[in-house]
């Protein structure tokens, strides 16, 4: 248990974690993490299930914990795992929602656990969004009472959102706080508008367990992946307890964990600044790391940097390592400047010693992959037109078709025009006014969340794969050099995407061996909300796993971008492309080219702004950190990170 494993940890392991007040476990990945709280839930079912005693479990919905879900369904089909003695109690249901919406929780759990295992059907217990509204306090009450009937809660599982809240107990939720109808804070809501279409069509309430009830439960095992939940993962672990961040409450639990990936623990000090909390193994990342972040801390250009600066700022152990200050100055100093070049596919007959690419062989095959139609130029858009017009030979390939970021409004807007146009130059375009009409009336009777048929589905694709090409026209590639991959994983209508096949896979190994490339661009960019640049890049893990041995791609350097949501931090770079006043105006046209993506995407996240102010923005304040860390001064910066394959 948390309490007693943090006992046995030694004064080393201790003195990391001196700023966590809650006990966490930082696997190597959110799978390895799910599968061991699976086993861990597995574990408690079978020893109550020898005892002849019921399991109470609390769950949780949202993307956490899928995975836990998954490796419990595997365990109950292979190995065995019964859940006839368990009885579930959610977390958490959208209020007003039919439990058949496939928005809903109690479809989601259905859906990912229920429908697979022998749980009896009397033994779930999920929050009713369909009750009248004057029969909610009584529900919620009975709900509690019945938690407490049982003895109460042995394991609840946990994720946690942006706003720190658990369950959907938002900013301004007392400790005591009982199950209840609550409102969503706009933060969430504006997360789910993915899920629901529109962020107009989320259920502005919820009922949701209450914090009371939560930290009633025996153990507790908090969940969180990824980068965005990065900065809250640290206030909850670290930050006071405060109602400001409900998930800070568990640190007066005796057995509440976190259990995060290396995504999620960023933020934190023994992972962000470990050289604060103990000494370390100083590695050329963590020495640059280090001085760039104590330049940032005190405002000052990496030259500048004093020996009394290292030492007040807890970093005199790497001074005594490897100072003066004036040594390692130039040192880190010349590293950030060789991450600049404005040759990113390696500047022919160069010495390209401290160069960040190759300089041979020149022109090199690029092959660039995009998770959805935009990501190229909206991420690397000012790194594409430098390789073209350097007469490399790219290649950008989509992953996905990107239909479900298309409006209905645009879809009657082209339906429309191909309508009109039939009438104008074919005398008989009866098939084309049916063809319109039947797209028009699904359209007008589309329920809010309802998922498109696939004549409408096709029709959005079609549309982001005539834009991508606008773009690439633009930038100067070649039709015959774009290619859309369409991959399976993604082609389900909603945001929830199927789990990453062989066949996906297959289609990157297939493009890959085919184009043979020198160098590979691809979305390293996990804040992603919708998840799919996180699956796109593991499908390309898993591909160069595949060809790793080829002879082709011992010459491959694989250069990893990061999108609109997201961008690496500068002490990571490993290779900085400049972009000048005129080149920023030329990426923005490229990026105009995504019509339907602007005004307003249809799911921008929290971010109102247009993709291609996020990215100038981005772009510019890149240019503005490497010009303070006292390299020269750039209108905008594109940064990438090599891939270690």
């Amino acid at each position: 248990m948390p309490r007693l494993r943090y006992t046995k940890l030694d004064v080393r392991e201790k003195m990391k974690r001196r700023y966590e007040k809650i006990f966490t476990t930082i696997f190597d990945d959110s799978k390895t993490a799910s599968r061991w709280v699976a086993t861990e839930i597995a574990n408690l079912i079978k020893e109550k299930a020898n005892r002849n005693e019921i399991c109470v479990l609390g769950l949780a919905t949202g993307s956490s914990p899928v995975g836990v879900y998954l490796e419990l369904v595997r365990m109950h089909k292979e190995e065995g795992l019964s859940f006839k003695n368990v009885i579930t109690f959610n977390l958490d249901e959208y209020y007003p929602i039919p439990k058949e919406h496939i928005q809903s929780y109690w479809h989601f759990m259905h859906d990912h656990l229920f429908n697979h295992i022998d749980i009896l059907p009397e033994n779930i217990n999920i929050p009713d969004g369909t009750l009248p509204l004057e029969k909610v306090y009584d529900f919620c009450s009975q709900y509690e009472e019945k938690i407490n009937s049982l003895g109460g809660i042995d394991i609840q599982i946990l994720g946690i959102g942006r706003t720190g809240h658990i369950g959907f107990n938002e900013p301004g939720s007392d400790i005591n706080s009982p199950t209840r109808l609550i409102t969503l804070d706009h933060l969430t809501i504006a997360d789910a508008a993915s899920d629901f279409f529109a962020e107009e069509n989320v259920p502005r309430r919820a009922i949701t367990m209450g914090v009371e009830p939560i930290m009633k439960a025996r153990r507790i095992i908090l969940m969180a992946w990824g980068e965005k939940k990065a900065d809250i993962v640290r206030e909850a672990i670290e930050g006071p307890v405060t109602d400001t961040v409900p998930s800070s409450f568990l640190q007066t639990h005796p057995e509440a964990e976190f259990v995060i990936d290396p995504a999620a623990a960023a933020s934190l000090t023994r992972e962000k600044t470990p050289w604060l909390v103990g000494s370390c193994i100083w590695t050329e990342p963590l020495i640059k790391k280090a001085v760039v972040w104590l330049c940032q801390r005190l405002n000052k250009p990496i030259l500048k940097l004093t020996d009394r600066d290292y030492n007040d700022n807890g970093m005199s152990d790497l001074l005594a390592n490897f100072g003066p200050a004036y040594k390692l100055n130039i040192k880190v100093f010349n590293q950030m400047q060789h991450t600049i070049t404005g040759w990113p596919g390696g500047k022919p007959n160069a010495d390209d010693s401290n160069r960040p690419e190759r300089a041979t062989p020149f022109p090199k095959r690029v092959l660039v992959f995009s998770p959805h139609p935009d990501d190229d130029v909206i991420s690397m858009g000012g790194t594409l037109f430098r390789l073209v017009e350097q007469g490399n030979d790219v290649h950008v390939v989509y992953q996905t078709n990107g239909n479900i970021s298309v409006s209905d409004e645009d879809v009657v807007r082209y339906a429309d025009f191909i309508n009109m146009y039939n009438d104008a130059f074919f005398e008989n375009s009866n098939q084309s006014s049916k063809w319109y009409n039947q797209v028009i009336n699904f359209i007008a009777n589309k329920t809010p969340g309802q998922i498109d048929n696939p004549e409408i589905q096709k029709i959005k694709a079609l549309i982001r794969q005539g834009e991508a090409k606008a773009a690439c026209r633009f930038i100067g590639i070649n039709e015959e050099k774009i290619k859309f991959l369409d991959m399976p994983f993604y082609k389900t209508g909603t945001i929830r995407k199927n789990a990453l096949s062989k066949a996906d896979v297959d289609l990157v190994v297939e493009v890959m061996r085919k184009i043979k490339p020198n160098q590979i661009y691809a979305a390293g960019d996990l804040s992603d909300p919708h998840g799919t640049h996180r699956i796109c890049l593991t499908a390309i893990h898993q591909a160069i796993a595949e060809i790793k041995n080829d002879d082709w791609f011992k010459d491959c350097w694989v250069w990893l971008y990061r999108g609109s949501w997201q961008e690496w931090d500068v002490a990571e770079a490993e290779m900085a492309v400049p972009i000048s006043p005129e080149e920023l105006i030329k990426k923005r046209r490229a990026i105009f080219k995504h019509q339907t993506q602007k005004d307003r995407a249809l799911f921008p996240g929290l971010d109102e702004r247009e993709f291609w102010e996020r990215t100038e923005e981005r772009n510019k304040n890149t240019a503005i950190l490497y010009n303070n860390l006292g390299m020269a001064e750039y209108e905008a910066i594109e940064v990438f990170v090599k891939m270690k394959t």
